[in-house]
């Protein structure tokens, strides 16, 4: 097995990267996406490095990171991508349908914590904390 860590969602680039949580892999790939280093903030406006296509403006939503368990590196990377655009309730919807996909996702609440939604079978892959 490899040990991979999901890094805790920081602002700070400067920040010691801590893990969040660690999935045991084996013969699989593990890719993520994130929006919590790379934003810029313009009049006070945080604005996401990830352009929805649909609108070619800055997402807008409370996913921070978006981790995708796939049989390759490409598809998994792929999907980390495309989930920090659809967010987090358009992701686990997708999810639904597609079962050769798994997912961790890092969101914000609205009192600037935040908190994790793992798919079941990722679950299972996760190191006990």
């Amino acid at each position: 097995y490899w040990r991979v860590g999901i890094e805790k969602p920081t602002e700070n680039a400067s920040d010691a990267r801590s893990v969040e949580s660690v999935v045991l892999l084996n013969n699989s790939a593990l890719a993520t996406s994130g929006n919590y280093r790379k934003f810029f903030v313009k009049d006070g406006i945080r604005y996401s490095h990830t352009i929805d296509p649909k609108t070619g403006y800055p997402v807008k939503h409370s996913l921070l990171s978006a981790s995708v368990l796939a049989a390759d590196g490409i598809t998994a990377d792929a999907y980390a991508t495309a989930f920090m655009v659809m967010g987090l309730e358009k992701s686990k919807e997708f999810l639904k349908n597609h079962p050769e996909l798994e997912a961790h996702f890092i969101f914000s609440l609205p009192d600037g914590k935040y908190s994790t939604w793992t798919s079941p079978g990722l679950e299972k892959m996760m190191e006990k904390q």
